[in-house]
């Protein structure tokens, strides 16, 4: 296997294994911003299915939400009713983050940079798990807005930590909105569901408000868009380029489990284009979950990445962890991963 000391030696690509990210604290909360993804997205780009009326709905009420959060109050010793939370139930691809990240932009741009967080649940576990909790509570509620995407019951002590966080920052006036992806397959049977969501944060179920957001993915694509391999020589000489890295497939994932997973966003600092080489089947599962979330940032940030091994990106996690508990994590990496690599080959 292509060593990243012998790929480097051949050209001035970067590798990634040589990034050890010194990330401030206080970067690691204004890095709570809507993915790069999603720059332009704004509820006058939202386009409402009308033979899905409930998309137009979730739009209107957003819309309501966001000049409740941003309207001033009349008076300093004025009355004011609980912080809106609201949840987007719905499947996959109806549109829910470009609800999201829309309601996000509003109220930036109403309030000024830094009045909205937004982040994935990940991101959020991570930020505990990197700052603390309580300092993370007091981080996050100097925010007017906190939106929580892809929310995840698929790990019971991450659950317990997103609804604590949730309560102490509805209690302190921050208002609150989130989503949960549904892969297409568990349309009509395995949906989220409100009621999963409402069981799970408990004390928190009666102050959210819940909006159904139905229709067909509007991508029309399947859940993992598959992506051959490339071989060795392409993946080399196409990430030779400005903002190129070059990496071993497990020479990165040795050095992911020596970076927190909150700084693989500064990981990617200036990168244009991931470049691996010997990638293969990963068997581990906690080798897998970090791998799912250095994807996720690289989709965030619209990366490319040239996939050279024996892997193509739907082999690359077994089908043990396909068919457990956490198939939706690995189901959006390989959609996502898929995607980015169809973007890679463009490079070529």
């Amino acid at each position: 296997m292509t060593t990243t000391a012998t790929v480097n030696s051949q050209t001035a690509t970067t590798a990634l294994c040589a990034v050890r990210p010194q990330v401030p604290v206080d970067r690691l909360v204004t890095d709570l911003v809507p993915p790069r993804h999603f720059a332009n997205a704004r509820f006058s780009t939202y386009r409402a299915n009308p033979a899905h009326p409930s998309q137009g709905r979730a739009l209107a009420r957003l819309t309501e939400i966001a000049a409740e959060i941003t309207a001033p109050r009349r008076g300093l010793f004025a009355r004011r009713k609980a912080a809106p939370a609201v949840y987007l139930d719905g499947g996959f691809g109806v549109g829910k983050t470009h609800l999201l990240t829309s309601l996000a932009h509003a109220v930036g741009e109403a309030l000024g940079a830094g009045a909205a967080a937004y982040g994935t649940f990940v991101e959020y576990t991570n930020l505990v798990g990197a700052l603390g909790f309580l300092p993370t509570v007091e981080a996050l509620a100097t925010k007017k807005l906190v939106c929580i995407d892809e929310f995840e019951l698929d790990d019971a002590g991450d659950t317990t930590i997103m609804s604590r966080l949730m309560r102490e920052l509805a209690d302190r006036g921050v208002a609150l909105a989130a989503t949960s992806n549904t892969l297409p397959d568990a349309l009509g049977e395995g949906r989220f569901a409100a009621q999963d969501f409402q069981r799970e944060i408990k004390a928190l179920s009666d102050r959210f408000e819940t909006l159904r957001v139905d229709g067909p993915d509007y991508r029309h694509r399947e859940v993992v868009t598959d992506s051959e391999p490339l071989t060795e020589a392409e993946v080399v000489a196409a990430a030779d380029r400005p903002g190129g890295t070059l990496d071993a497939f497990d020479d990165l994932l040795a050095h992911l489990a020596t970076v927190h997973p909150s700084r693989y966003g500064a990981l990617l600092d200036g990168v244009s284009v991931v470049a691996l080489t010997g990638v293969h089947p990963v068997t581990a599962q906690e080798v897998a979950l970090r791998l799912v979330v250095l994807v996720d940032r690289l989709y965030d940030r619209d990366v490319p990445v040239l996939l050279g091994g024996s892997a193509d990106t739907r082999g690359l996690f077994t089908e043990e962890m396909l068919a457990g508990g956490y198939r939706k994590k690995y189901y959006r990496a390989l959609s996502r991963l898929g995607a980015l690599a169809e973007e890679g080959r463009k490079l070529l």
